[in-house]
This record gives structure tokens, C-alpha cells and sequence, in this order.
């Protein structure tokens, strides 16, 4: 049981180009983050990511965070639209489907459950994309945790990072 941040980002910290992460990621990305979201209890994203990513057939239920009171996922029926602060929904989440819990989530959701503490993991891939949006610093998203695994596959750095202090 843990809740976990998958999150690509190019070089320059680049969290989507052309609109989407799909700009930032690459094939070893994709290959390790279908792996894991495998063994998710459910996954967490929000609006806006329901809204420009790929989300409509999920291998586990998947909890859209969202003001908005249309369901971006309709067509997808293990989509599940609530109106929820990222704290409360993970919550729920945990209750609902289990303690696994899987964030996609853009980086403003991401950010707000690190602050909480409420993050067991990190799993960053940091591909060589340079020139995207949204770019995130790196070293502070990191600062949270403390590195447990680090190693470059098909020029991907993919890290793995637990919570600091546990």
C-alpha cells in the first residue's frame, strides 16, 4: 500500500510539450509507467489531464478531480468525477479502492499532496525532451524525498524515491 507520483518531465523539467506529456515521454517511459499503474488500487488525476490525456479505457478505476460537474470521462466506466480537494479525493480513493493509489496528475495537484505529506513515492523519468511547457524544478521536487533507486535506461534517468524521513 502507497500512494505514488508518476510523473515524466523532459531535461528542462518540462512537464507536458505540445500540450500534453505524451511530448515529453518516450518509449522506455511508457513501458515502465504502464507497468506500474498495473498494480494501482485506482488512479488520481485531475480536470485537466482528464481533459488532454489518454484516459478513457483505464486497467483500474480512475478518480478525475474536477470543479466541473461534466464527467471529461464519460465513455470510460471506471471513471469516477468528484468535486473533492486533492486531500479529501485521495481520501476517499483509499477508502473506495484501496490503499494503492496511483497520481497522474498535473503538477499543481502533485505539488499540494507533497506539501500535505500525504506522498509515500516518487517515480520520476526524466527523458531528454528540452523546450516544453510547465517545467517543474527538479531538485526541489526531489528535495521531498530521498533517492532509492537511480539508473538510465535507453537514455531515460528513471528515479525511484521514497518520502524523506521514513
Amino acid at each position: 500500500m502507497a500512494v505514488t507520483v508518476t510523473l515524466v518531465v523532459g531535461q528542462d523539467g518540462s512537464t507536458s510539450k505540445d500540450g500534453t506529456s505524451a511530448g515529453v515521454s518516450n518509449k522506455a517511459d511508457r513501458t515502465a509507467f504502464l507497468a506500474r499503474r498495473r498494480n494501482a488500487d485506482c488512479i488520481l488525476i485531475g480536470g485537466s489531464t482528464a481533459r488532454l490525456e489518454p484516459y478513457h479505457k483505464t486497467p483500474v478505476p480512475v478518480v478525475v478531480v474536477s470543479r466541473s460537474l461534466i464527467n471529461p470521462l464519460a465513455d470510460n466506466r471506471l471513471a469516477h468525477c468528484w468535486n473533492l480537494s486533492p486531500i479529501d479525493a485521495l481520501d476517499r480513493a483509499i477508502k473506495t479502492f484501496g490503499g494503492t493509489v496511483h497520481i497522474e496528475a498535473g503538477i499543481s495537484i502533485v505539488n499540494e499532496l507533497i506539501a500535505a505529506g500525504r506522498v509515500d513515492l516518487l517515480e520520476l523519468s526524466i527523458t531528454d525532451v528540452v523546450g516544453g511547457e510547465h517545467p517543474v524544478n527538479i531538485e526541489a521536487l526531489l528535495s521531498n524525498f530521498a533517492i532509492a533507486h537511480d539508473e538510465t535506461i535507453e537514455g531515460t534517468r528513471f528515479i525511484s524515491a521514497v518520502k524523506a524521513g521514513v
